[in-house]
């Protein structure tokens, strides 16, 4: 009897025992199935296996889903306007869309087939792209020209590169084809010019017969030849200035003339031809940075520069105060900052401040003032085309202390021995 009521306790126990491990690991399973679907009701009465049935069923479907997405994104891709490309840890391909082939010239590549990139397309600048990305881990943007040979003859493409990081060290790559309006830009420049080239000869006439006009009449005649001979001036410096820059566009080292140059001596000197102007509004100029510096360029098209700036820095500076011109060198560079305390740019014109004949916010007058005090609004251009004729860059932005202007010129420095 004694056994026989061990062996009931016992078999109860471990019944018990079982239940409560199978409650355990049932209450285990409706967590992790939880955890694995936002919809899942842990209160749900179904058996166990149902529940996991109808969860797989569940991540199954979701599967299909994400999938036919993953599709739809790879199709919109494919026959997407811009150019797509995607590239291993390793910089190799891994997939690209129509337009990318089309764009680049990738004509060797086979889907599922490893080749480095640099093999396919020959781009330095597409490389250092897609390493700089994966360094930072942010998105960056380029924009280079890229020369694409073709049947003995080659051709070039200007490229805007955007890149983005991915997971496992990937990157993605879209290219915009800028050529189309690189040549749009080029031919409406042409006309212009071919226009200016037009307009040079019968300017000086009028102007000459006004000139001459001048002396033989009374007011009220006189006042209104005078306000013709001013604007014909006016538009005299538009056509001069645009011939200009178009030069310094179509072959910049042609009309470069190269010479060792003291940058202090050649900032001052540029300074003392304005400052009888600028002694009227009791402005004065600051330097503060390492002299001597020598450099290679063209004396008088730098000169043209820093008047050019010094001019419109004097013109938006209230009385009494101070234009300042920083200076710092390394090995590679010589970097100008020139601030003045004006009203500075309007955000929305600031990317636009050196293109030609723009005019900004009308409500802002530092570039309307460009056109209404001088005449030609195309200063700032020249400026940049005579910057980058040196192999320099400028640009423009707004001082955090002084509220004003700030031109940061950047040109290449070669140390002397």
């Amino acid at each position: 009897m004694t056994r026989w009521i061990a062996f009931i306790l016992g078999l109860t126990i471990g019944i018990a025992i079982y239940f409560w491990k199978e409650n355990q690991k049932n209450s285990k399973i409706k967590k992790l199935l939880s955890s694995f679907s936002p919809n899942f009701d842990r209160v749900d009465s179904l058996p166990i296996t149902s529940l996991v049935r109808r969860e797989f069923t569940y991540v199954y479907e979701q599967r299909q889903q994400l999938e036919k997405e993953l599709a739809i994104l790879q199709d919109l891709l494919f026959f997407a306007p811009i150019a797509y490309l995607q590239v291993d840890e390793e910089n190799q391909l891994l997939w690209c869309n129509e337009q990318a082939k089309q764009l680049l010239k990738i004509d060797r590549w086979q889907p599922g087939k490893q080749r480095l990139l640099l093999e396919l397309v020959r781009s330095y600048e597409i490389d250092q792209l897609i390493e700089e990305t994966r360094r930072t881990q942010e998105k960056q943007i380029k924009e280079w020209v890229f020369y694409i040979t073709e049947t003995q003859k080659t051709r070039s493409l200007a490229l805007k590169g955007f890149s983005y990081p991915l997971p496992a060290k990937q990157v993605g790559i879209f290219l915009e084809n800028r050529q189309p309006l690189v040549e749009l830009i080029r031919a409406r420049d042409q006309t212009f010019s071919d226009l200016a080239h037009e307009l040079k000869t019968p300017l000086t006439a009028i102007a000459l017969v006004a000139e001459a006009l001048q002396n033989r009449l009374q007011n009220p005649e006189l006042g209104w030849v005078t306000k013709m001979l001013q604007q014909t001036q006016r538009l005299s410096n538009l056509v001069k200035d645009w011939l200009e820059i178009s030069k310094l566009n179509e072959n910049p080292t042609q009309h470069l003339h190269y010479q060792s140059l003291e940058l202090q001596e050649l900032i001052l000197a540029s300074w003392e031809t304005l400052q009888p102007i600028a002694q009227q509004k009791e402005i004065t100029l600051t330097y503060s940075g390492v002299a001597p510096i020598s450099l290679e360029a063209d004396r008088d098209r730098l000169t043209q520069v820093f008047l050019n700036l010094f001019d419109n820095s004097i013109k938006h500076s209230l009385p009494q105060e101070v234009i300042n011109i920083e200076v710092q060198v390394n090995i590679k560079e010589i970097i100008i900052n020139i601030i003045d305390s004006g009203k500075g740019f309007s955000e929305p014109d600031l990317p636009h401040v050196f293109e030609r004949l723009y005019r900004g916010d009308p409500s802002r007058t530092r570039l309307a003032a460009n056109f209404s005090q001088h005449g030609s609004g195309l200063g700032l251009a020249i400026v940049k085309q005579i910057i980058n004729a040196h192999n320099g860059s400028i640009t423009a932005k707004n001082h955090p202390a002084t509220g004003g202007a700030w031109l940061q010129i950047i040109l290449p420095h070669k140390e002397q021995n």
